[in-house]
């Protein structure tokens, strides 16, 4: 499941990229605000009482917040790479639906081993230089018989705009991610029992090419590709790209954008959390501060 080295997105750029668009993030998430809402419906078939909820991602907190309501009982802990977005997430909660942000990397959390009930994971996998990490991360954080359900994109994600860069030059542009068969791989890789991976295809339309660029900026999707060129995209290719991309313009006059949506969900089997190495900081449940 790991990606080439080439392909494999920085960390720093990751979190610098969300920092800068938290404030925009709403109004451009429009995939997301769509598997957010598919993956909460998915889990009115589940059969969970959970007491820890943790959102990996939460983001500006609409699942957290949403987890909360849902689970009443539970303990609700947002977790973000970006102080930022923990920012924006804090303002959804209130007195009477309180709930937890930790600013941590996915896959280095720092809580103990078996505390948490169910992972809810909307889109982290495919901002991660290593997908099995965070995989393996839930594992360890998740008690026996706990919950992971998440979604992540797979391999034909904005095929339109990969195609029309191909055509302009030969370095890495759109951000590549594993087909429904290597999560599920990695998912039994990590320990989990029982996956059950669907695959949804969403295509969104826009008016030109740079509207899609001006969503993708906004919800911190740009190019963070470690082989990615460093100095400054021309104009000149900029505009090929969009002309290569004209191509695509449907009858209704718009530029599709694919999305390739895998879903999944796995549980913890029953018996001990495998050993993993310990973690620099472990911040017992308890002393986690509320929000």
């Amino acid at each position: 499941m790991s990606l080439p080295p080439p392909l494999q997105p920085e960390m720093r750029a990751v979190r610098r990229a969300f920092d800068r668009c938290a404030a925009v993030y709403d109004g451009c998430d429009v995939i997301g605000a769509r598997t957010r809402g598919e993956l909460l419906s998915r889990l009115d078939g589940v059969p969970l009482e959970p007491g820890v909820v943790l959102d990996l991602g939460a983001g500006t907190g609409h699942a957290t917040r949403a987890l909360r309501d849902r689970f009443r009982r539970a303990r609700v802990i947002a977790v973000d790479i970006s102080t930022p977005m923990l920012a924006a997430s804090r303002r959804r909660a209130s007195w009477l639906r309180s709930f937890d942000v930790v600013c941590a990397d996915a896959t280095r959390l720092p809580l103990p081993d078996a505390s948490v009930d169910l992972v809810y994971a909307n889109l982290v996998l495919p901002l991660l230089a290593d997908p099995d990490s965070l995989l393996l991360e839930a594992r360890r954080v998740l008690r026996p018989r706990g919950h992971l359900t998440f979604a992540t994109l797979g391999p034909d994600t904005l095929e339109e705009l990969r195609a029309a860069w191909a055509l302009v030059d030969d370095g890495p542009h759109v951000h590549t991610f594993p087909d429904m068969h290597d999560v599920g791989d990695a998912l039994v890789r990590a320990g989990f029992t029982a996956p059950v991976l669907e695959v949804d295809r969403v295509t969104v339309t826009y008016a030109d090419v740079a509207s899609l660029y001006r969503d993708l900026r906004g919800v911190g999707a740009g190019n963070r590709l470690a082989g990615r060129r460093r100095a400054l995209t021309g104009r000149g290719r900029l505009a090929a790209v969009a002309s290569h991309y004209e191509s695509r313009r449907t009858v209704e006059g718009r530029l599709p954008a694919t999305c390739e949506i895998v879903y999944g969900h796995a549980w913890c089997p029953d018996g001990a959390t495998p050993a993993r190495a310990p973690r620099e900081t472990v911040v017992p449940l308890a002393a986690i501060r509320r929000r």
